[in-house]
């Protein structure tokens, strides 16, 4: 098995460095890591105390940012050095202040692993939620560096726990702690004997509550609905838009609409506002105080403010769920938020837990999703139960950051 997941990482690098020649993504991926062991042996010193915080992308960036910032706060001595698997982490990212170094990770063949410890030497790993790169994980379990997981979640159908499984078994019990989000992935890690484990639940709800409480304020947007309700379409992608769609069109002379895509390129953002052509539409980088009361929609072409807009919004849809998976709702829930997604979020412990307490709500198609919307602004009680709800469920699941660190510093000496 260690031989097939050798081929299959070489083969995975043989088909990106095709796939740049074509697309944008993968040539940012292939072009970041060209020169990434010659920054190291330039940057690092070799006597700093570093920790090696691994993200995927900026999802699990945002996950893991809490613990990101207690480890800086409370150790200044040691070096802070976070690494992403994508472009769409690295390169939004790349200028975090929190952070000493900051790196795309070399591909995981055996060479790079043994290389890039080598040079980093960190007095231990913290890997955000998945991210298995068993050639990295081997070569730190060799070097007696601690490795963690923090904010993971397994599922029964994961690979980890098939009858095929045994190899990956074995590469987790070299990890040295587990911090888990729920019951269900502890009772897993302990089925197939591993037991370094805990739950802590998911370190998102603490960085979106503190979002929460040091939200930033955006004066057009504002201004743009002060006079309406206002409805916010979060992360979305061309399905989404088209479910959305008939209910601007019924309702847009009587509510403010947001849409804030996924990807914010010119295609994408020309793409929703030729659909919404009847309409008074407006880029948020062409709104100023004249133009932005005028306009019925508002599209979000700027990256990183979704996350404070949702306290402008009386209710929230949030994309991917007619795709692979819904997005973050975490952000609109802290804001106490009612929020509506697709039929995709069963992976998602959130979703799951609140979809079953009546605080968010899944929909099909476009008349499930306009008997939704119709239904919570119309029924008070209903609306004002869901908000609670939301609210209540991110404030009684913070903490788990402050679980993290207590016992991370207590199996590594500092």
């Amino acid at each position: 098995m260690f031989f097939l997941y050798n081929i299959s990482i070489h083969l995975y690098l043989l088909f990106i460095r095709f796939a740049a020649l074509f697309n944008n993504k993968a040539n940012l991926w292939v072009k970041g890591r060209n020169d990434v062991f010659e920054r190291l042996s330039k940057e690092i010193n070799g006597a700093e105390k570093i920790i090696w915080f691994h993200a995927a992308s900026l999802g699990e960036f945002e996950q893991g940012r809490p613990v990101i910032e207690s480890f800086r706060s409370k150790y200044p001595n040691y070096k802070i050095l976070l690494t992403f698997f994508s472009p769409s982490g690295y390169e939004i990212r790349k200028g975090f202040k929190g952070a000493d170094y900051i790196y795309y990770l070399p591909i995981d063949t055996i060479k790079n692993a043994e290389k890039f410890v080598r040079i980093i030497n960190p007095n231990f790993a913290i890997f955000i939620k998945y991210e298995f790169w068993y050639n990295y994980l081997h070569r730190l379990y060799k070097k007696n560096i601690p490795a963690f997981f923090i904010s993971t979640i397994f599922r029964k159908e994961q690979y980890f726990f098939k009858w095929y499984g045994g190899w990956f078994r074995k590469r987790l019990k070299k990890i040295d702690y587990f911090f888990v989000q729920n019951k269900e992935s502890l009772q897993l890690l302990n089925s197939i004997g591993v037991k370094d484990a805990v739950v802590s639940g998911d370190t998102r709800f603490d960085r979106v509550y503190s979002i929460k409480k040091q939200v930033k304020q955006f004066p057009l947007v504002e201004k743009f609905t002060s006079d309406k309700k206002v409805f916010l379409a979060g992360s979305t992608w061309q399905p989404c838009e088209e479910v959305i769609k008939q209910f601007i069109t019924n309702f847009g002379a009587d509510i403010k609409f947001i849409i804030a895509p996924h990807e914010v390129h010119k295609v994408r953002v020309n793409s929703i506002i030729s659909m919404l052509n009847d309409f008074e539409v407006l880029k948020y980088s062409e709104a100023n105080e004249n133009n932005i009361q005028n306009a019925n929609v508002l599209v979000i072409d700027s990256i990183g403010i979704l996350s404070s807009l949702y306290q402008y919004c009386d209710m929230a849809y949030i994309g991917g769920g007619f795709g692979k998976g819904i997005h973050n709702i975490q952000e609109a829930i802290t804001f106490g938020k009612p929020v509506i997604f697709g039929p995709n979020y069963q992976k998602f412990k959130e979703a799951n837990d609140l979809i079953k307490l009546k605080g968010v709500f899944s929909i099909q198609n476009d008349t499930e999703f306009n008997s939704i919307v119709n239904l919570l602004f119309q029924d008070k009680e209903l609306y004002k139960s869901s908000s609670d709800t939301c609210q209540n469920y991110v404030e009684e699941n913070t903490g788990a950051t402050d679980i993290i660190f207590s016992r991370i510093t207590k199996l590594v000496d500092f």
